[in-house]
């Protein structure tokens, strides 16, 4: 595909996005009103980020051709780390790096395991997503770790240039993954993996290192998912990131990454991530139902899927 024949798709399936979210807002201020106000929309923000911060990795394995079920239990694993670690130690800096770590060392072995044994990163990271969850709930023995204090809460809560630390994150985290995918030659080695990875390897792509690299970075964003987490709520439980993967991959989907590989971008991310975002706030506001948010998401998802199917189809068709 030329350059600005990808470009026009890209901005093409941003424009529908766009649209989408338009007529949902539209909709959304009719049936709630005060809906779209700015304090609605921060105070509501505030719970998308670590979210938002796992879904930036998420865009760049699903782009190789592979899928992490396993970042929220990977969050769960390193809020009990950070818990267990500030309790022993009573030191906060030995605790988050703690944290950090475990995400880490969690998404290593998800990229070892997927590199190393060649199987498929959907039976690697389903098995994972249960090991890790059940290790992080053997170790608290299903009791939160809680009382962290003030100075370290604040974290969550405190502005720099009218943002929050955690849209500071997730800024960097977009502009940093975007200028890897567009302007270097590892970005070019994910969409080729993606596309096709036996040509890929044929073609020196260093296939094994790079899937080991994407996915123990995604394990370090699960753990600095796990640390805002944390500090936004001054508990940390075994239950930490549960459901989450949902929110994630819907979101990459939505935004119009392949699930097959070889097509994504972070635009599109963050445009599925304010869609699924408005989606969740509507259900809470208009219908007050908890039960109706993943049936919402879950929908989006499979609209998305069959979506993809009709326009492939008729790309071939054509």
């Amino acid at each position: 595909m030329s350059g600005s024949r990808w470009l026009r798709s890209i901005a093409g399936h941003e424009t529908v996005l766009l649209v989408v979210i338009g007529i949902l807002l539209v909709i959304a201020e009719k049936l709630v009103p005060g809906f779209t106000s700015l304090s609605t929309q921060a105070y509501f923000a505030r719970q998308a980020w670590e979210v938002a911060i796992l879904a930036v990795m998420m865009t760049a394995i699903i782009i190789t051709g592979g899928i992490d079920l396993s970042v929220g239990s990977t969050m769960g694993l390193a809020a009990v780390s950070f818990g267990m670690v500030q309790q022993a130690t009573g030191s906060l800096l030995i605790a988050s790096i703690a944290c950090l770590l475990a995400g880490t060392v969690c998404g290593l072995l998800n990229g070892c395991l997927i590199a190393g044994a060649r199987v498929h990163p959907l039976i690697i990271t389903l098995a994972t997503f249960a090991a890790y969850r059940g290790v992080a709930e053997g170790l608290s023995q299903g009791r939160p770790f809680s009382g962290f204090g003030s100075a370290f809460t604040q974290v969550a809560r405190a502005t720099y240039l009218g943002m929050t630390i955690p849209a500071w994150t997730f800024l960097i985290f977009v502009l940093g993954a975007s200028v890897i995918l567009a302007a270097t030659r590892w970005g070019r080695y994910l969409y080729a993996l993606g596309l096709n990875e036996r040509a890929a390897r044929f073609s020196g792509t260093p296939v094994a290192r790079l899937k080991c690299a994407i996915y123990t970075l995604s394990g370090l964003g699960a753990g600095l998912a796990a640390l805002l987490y944390v500090a936004r709520f001054d508990s940390a439980q075994a239950d930490v990131g549960k459901g989450f993967e949902l929110d994630v991959i819907t979101a990459v989907v939505v935004g119009g990454a392949s699930i097959y590989g070889g097509r994504g971008n972070l635009v599109g991310t963050t445009l599925g991530l304010v869609l699924i975002h408005e989606t969740r706030l509507l259900v809470t506001r208009y219908w007050r139902m908890e039960e109706l948010k993943p049936i919402a998401v879950g929908s989006l998802l499979i609209i998305s899927l069959l979506i993809y199917q009709i326009s492939a189809r008729w790309t071939q068709r054509s």
